[in-house]
């Protein structure tokens, strides 16, 4: 019978009593050192060949030591989570194991220069250039009108649909821009990345012909103040008649526009710094502008301002030709005509021939601006549409009317209609006065933290300019004359502008607010739109355009620039601020419709790396917002719908025939994996992008001779793991002839299926017959799939029964397994206890799924908690993320720069950073390591008859007796520390202190803690080439919490000197025995009660020779551990911070 003791060796007192650490530590390298030459287990050992590779100094520095030899041979692929972390953390830098497509094609160019940290915060980066963009000449020149025409009521339901379009659009696009890192060009960017460069470049282009065309109507805005109300005397063509005013004005519009167009041009050319610095300015002046039209509304309330109009009947007349608002005149005694009588008669004198209306009707003054508390609301609320040429008349005022078809003279100084009006013309018109939410977005790479400011600053600029303009109907309504209102351009209030005679102080406020707010949002038409194009241009999607991806040696963009002020000067020729905002209006509603649909597509596909932060959308949401601005493409107007989509479509093709091949992981890709042939065909293009990566299982599971399913478990972690979506294929392999066994493989396909349905996994079923079962799994690896539609990850269950000698083959099976998924850059998940996996119907209320990230290996560790989490059976656990810090690690340094890193994953967990620090070798590892070698001695023996295979154990085991023998003097004895037998009883033991016993009738050995339910054989069962530990674990631990209590240098070496078997040990070995003894030692006591630990695996031995300890390693790694599933990667990144 064994005798068990525990031994602890103890180093002599260095000064002040302190325990001399070096000398331990020299002590315990001396007799653990071993050559290259006598090396001879699995692998190369650290001191031959450190790593597989690598010539590099600093690297194997940096790795050098014993917790992470688990893990040496494979350091050159899969670096430690230490040496990744801070360049994780940073969005701007790579991951060392794969590169991102968009990074790896910006960088063959250079190096790029450093860039300093963003600064802007919420206010300054999104608020106010959202403000600034939204705000605009509509809102001055053109809501005044709008609300005369269409009344208070029509108009709130414009401005509100309006609004209500942006609103939807803005959460979609905060969706999106919260869904990762979005770099500088906002919308394109977003759109292209989302659906692809097809869609992208073809929305792209619109969104650039739309700011263009809004810089030409923001142009044509600035001309129309200069002429119409601060300098009209500058007009270089003169109508002859009244009749000619209108054509006369386009004409003088057409030459001022492009004058300045070119001045604009050529101050963006020199240096666009100087239209960031006048920025401020600019928006000074619209909100200045703003509230001095409130203020004027509260003043108009108590003192409304002095600004009489004349009537003729009901006809409202132009003051430009008259002064007083009479026919009559008194003059001391008599009576004479006014300038007024002169404009409808044919004569200055009383007796003059006039115009039959004139005669008919009184002239009638009065107050164009009645005040808020005039009641005026009433009279204002319902709509008047005008057709063009008539005159401007005053509803509810007596007039004595011509007979119908009397000709109206031109020439009379009445307010006539420039336009016939309706309802949709109105949308049109209106709806660029609420573009320019994209302006947060574009500015992205400029903020602190784009992904919190870019929702809250949008959606709050939205709101504010949603109420303004909301209130701005009302109050107009209720303060201005509808007569006044339905003039456009205040001819009725001597050429004031309409909204100015409302605000105070003075309407010049409004007059020169409102012209330099329209000059800067030209001039940031003029810079937007260039960079918009050059990055199109330097995306290569549209060949054609790569010319205008060239600028300046500072990288502004001439060229483009040059053709966007050719593009601005079609919509300066056109000349009519009404006729130009439709056109962007088609523009602006395409790219918005898009946005929604991206961030629709995107949440019906739930893919793995859509996790926005911005929570608050929802598909119905952006399904909805799509909806709205489709209709109010041909509601503005469905020729220039049809026309802008025309364009579109021919971009969309052109790109898709001509265009450069891009893969930007869009979601198109993710809806061809349910289109059938086109679909596969397009998978064959090459492999997805790490947005679109999701595992694709192949399942192997093992079936019994009934050709049942022998781990259920392993498709109900499947269901959980995919909830329907992408690829699933189970597999299975039986052993025989395909002629003898097809019957066999057609009932265990039936079985499957239906456990596959019951689990409610949504994939195929695969059965292969082979000779053997090594064959028939490599075999399933390689063929699974068809064409692109192929598995990236294997699912097996851990080999329980590996020990057993009916299963000798069964451990390496598992081993090549391992060996192929990767060489296959497949990734692989291994569940070990499987049988104590959750069912379908179970439910966690609490607990921890625990990430154990070691080495980087692609993210397969973060990516697999966050698709478990989607499930119902583990949603209410919380994540945790533990990795290791080495002795030359700051923890606390990892432990920030891994929470950035999640925090760019858009995951939340809780994260803990372990410290490992270096430490002896226990003897307990020694144990263990050489009850492993002398197991791997027998397991080679298995093909021996029954008598040769004991004689063989028998004779291993007699010669570690004897060298114990040989090399221990039976007067050597070493101080013992026993916790529970006193001094005397521990030295009357025998002298067998490390035996190795073969035993038939033992239990299993301690080291390997059962799995339940790795098939039925393996309960209960009894190893009959067990061996067996004295120096146990719980020992170990406990003499290690232990106080030192000091030792001679003598029984030092006695302690080391009854070990001889441990100078034969193989070190690699000794040393990945440390690393699992250690690493097990932290998991279990961070993570015993967690719900799953995923852990990362250790690959194989590159020398097949240690393949039988590699399983030991593994079993010591994860025992005591409930329910474990060991990861390792494909080779490829699988997640991304990236949009």
């Amino acid at each position: 019978m064994s005798r068990r003791f525990t031994v602890t060796s103890l180093p002599p007192a260095g000064p002040a009593g302190t325990p001399d650490r070096q000398s331990h530590r020299h002590s315990a390298a001396d007799i653990c050192h071993l050559s290259a030459e006598d090396a001879k287990g699995d692998g190369n050992p650290k001191e031959s060949s450190p790593f597989i590779n690598s010539t590099d100094a600093e690297k194997g520095k940096e790795y050098d030591g014993k917790n992470m030899a688990l893990f040496e041979e494979e350091m050159d692929t899969s670096p430690m989570v230490s040496s990744l972390l801070s360049g994780l953390a940073n969005y701007t830098n790579l991951p060392q194991g794969s590169r991102e497509h968009e990074e790896a094609e910006n960088n063959e160019g250079g190096r790029k220069k450093p860039v300093q940290a963003p600064r802007m915060g919420t206010f300054m980066g999104v608020y106010l250039p959202c403000l600034q963009n939204i705000f605009g000449v509509i809102l001055f020149l053109r809501l005044t009108w709008v609300v005369g025409i269409a009344g208070i009521m029509e108009s709130f339901c414009m401005v509100f649909i309006c609004c209500s379009c942006t609103m939807l659009t803005a959460i979609s696009m905060s969706a999106i821009a919260t869904n990762g890192v979005v770099p500088a060009g906002g919308s394109y960017y977003m759109i292209s990345r989302s659906l692809g460069p097809e869609f992208g470049g073809a929305v792209g282009l619109c969104f650039y012909l739309g700011t263009t065309f809004a810089g030409a109507m923001y142009i044509l805005g600035t001309i129309e103040i200069l002429l119409a109300y601060l300098f009209p005397a500058m007009a270089i063509f003169k109508a002859e008649d009244a009749s000619g005013e209108a054509a006369a004005m386009l004409n003088n519009m057409r030459v001022y526009g492009t004058c300045v167009l070119t001045c604009m041009a050529t101050v963006v050319f020199v240096g666009v710094k100087y239209v960031n610095k006048f920025a401020l300015v600019f928006l000074g002046c619209v909100i200045l502008s703003i509230l001095a039209i409130y203020a004027g509304v509260i003043k108009s309330a108590f003192d409304p301002p002095n600004f009489p109009i004349c009537l003729l009947g009901n006809r409202t007349l132009s003051r430009h030709g008259f002064d007083v608002c009479a026919k009559l005149a008194w003059e001391g005694n008599e009576t004479v005509t006014t300038r007024l009588w002169g404009l409808f008669c044919s004569s200055r004198f009383l007796n003059a021939t006039c115009d039959e209306y004139f005669t008919r009707n009184n002239v009638t003054e009065i107050q164009g601006i009645p005040g808020a508390a005039s009641g005026l609301i009433k009279e204002n609320l319902w709509s008047s549409y005008l057709t063009k040429g008539v005159i401007v008349e005053r509803r509810g005022m007596p007039s004595a009317g011509l007979a119908d078809g009397t000709p109206i003279d031109m020439d009379h100084p009445y307010v006539f209609s420039d336009m016939t009006s309706y309802f949709t013309l109105l949308v049109g018109i209106y709806f660029p006065s609420v573009t320019g939410i994209m302006a947060g977005s574009n500015r992205s790479g400029d903020l602190r933290d784009a992904q919190k400011s870019i929702p809250t600053g949008t959606i709050l600029a939205i709101a504010t300019t949603s109420a303004v303009y909301i209130s701005s109907v009302v109050l107009f309504g209720a303060c201005i004359e509808g007569v006044v209102l339905r003039d456009k351009f205040g001819e009725a209030v001597n050429g004031n502008l309409v909204v100015g005679t409302l605000a105070w102080p003075s309407p010049w406020v409004i007059v020169i607010g409102s012209f330099f707010s329209t000059c800067g949002a030209g001039l940031q038409s003029l810079t937007g739109a260039p960079r918009l194009l050059q990055a199109i241009s330097r995306d290569g999607i549209v060949p054609f355009l790569q010319v205008f991806g060239h600028g300046k040696a500072n990288g502004e963009p001439t060229w483009a620039l040059l053709l966007t002020a050719c593009i601005c000067e079609i919509g300066i020729l056109i000349a009519s601020l009404d006729e130009v905002a439709p056109i962007l209006s088609m523009f602006f509603l395409m790219c918005y419709m898009f946005v929604n649909l991206a961030c629709a597509v995107q949440t019906l596909l739930r893919t793995p790396n859509w996790r926005p932060r911005f929570r608050y959308y929802h598909w119905t949401l952006s399904f909805l917002g799509m909806s709205l601005c489709l209709a109010l493409m041909f509601i503005c107007s469905w020729y220039y719908a049809l026309v802008a989509m025309l364009i579109a479509g021919l971009i969309y093709k052109y790109i898709e025939y001509r265009g450069a091949e891009k893969e930007w992981g869009d979601g198109i890709r993710g809806l061809s994996l349910s289109a059938a042939r086109y679909a596969l065909l397009r998978l064959e293009e090459g492999p997805p992008h790490t947005k679109n990566w999701r595992p694709q299982l192949l399942v192997l599971v093992r079936v019994d001779q009934d050709q049942n399913v022998v781990h259920p478990q392993l498709l109900s972690l499947t269901s959980q793991l995919k909830a329907g979506k992408g690829l699933t294929i189970v597999g299975s392999v039986l052993e025989g002839t395909f002629l003898d066994n097809h019957p066999q493989a057609q009932r265990a396909e039936e079985s499957i299926r239906r456990l596959m349905e019951a689990e409610k996994v949504k994939g195929f079923c695969q059965v292969v017959i082979s000779s053997n079962l090594r064959d028939g799994m490599s075999h399933l690896i390689q063929s699974g799939g068809l064409g692109g539609l192929q598995h990236n990850t294997v699912l097996v269950g851990w080999p329980r029964n590996w020990r057993q000698k009916e299963d000798h083959q069964t451990w390496r099976n598992f081993i090549e397994l391992v060996r192929e998924t990767t060489a296959g850059h497949l990734a692989l998940l291994v569940t070990k206890n499987v049988c104590m996996f959750p069912g379908n119907p179970e439910r966690f209320s609490e607990g921890s799924i625990d990430v154990w990230w070691i080495v980087h290996d692609g993210g397969m560790l973060m990516l697999l908690p966050f698709l478990l989490r989607h499930h119902k059976v583990w949603r209410k656990c919380k994540m945790r993320i533990f990795t290791v810090a080495q002795m030359d690690d700051n923890s606390i340094q990892m432990k920030k720069d891994l929470t950035t890193f999640l925090y760019h994953l858009r995951i939340t967990a809780e994260v803990e950073v372990v410290e490992m620090h270096e430490s002896d070798i226990s003897a307990y590892t020694y144990e263990k390591t050489l009850v492993m070698e002398q197991r791997s001695q027998i397991l080679k023996q298995m093909h021996l008859t029954k008598n040769e295979r004991e004689r063989e154990i028998q004779s291993i085991t007699d010669e570690s007796r004897g060298s114990i023998r040989r090399k221990n003097p039976a007067n050597t004895r070493l101080r013992l520390n026993v916790p529970e037998e006193t001094a005397g009883e521990s030295e009357e033991k025998p002298e067998e202190e490390v035996q190795l016993i073969h035993d038939q009738s033992a239990p299993s050995c301690p080291s390997s803690s059962p799995s339940p339910g790795e098939g039925p054989e393996g309960e209960g069962d009894a190893d009959p080439e067990k061996v067996h530990l004295t120096w146990t674990k719980d020992k170990s631990v406990a003499e290690k919490n232990k106080g030192p209590s000091p030792v001679s240098s003598e029984g030092i070496k006695d302690f080391f000197s009854m070990k001889p078997e441990w100078e034969n040990l193989n070190q690699s070995n000794v040393r990945r025995m440390h690393t699992a003894v250690r690493l097990n030692e932290v998991i279990v006591k961070k993570s015993r009660d967690a719900k799953l630990v995923l852990l990362n695996m250790p690959g194989p031995p590159r020398n097949r020779n240690g393949d039988e300890n590699y399983m030991e390693f593994l079993e010591v790694l994860t025992e005591h551990l409930d329910r474990v599933m060991l990861v390792r990667g494909g080779g490829r990144e699988v997640i991304t911070i990236y949009s």
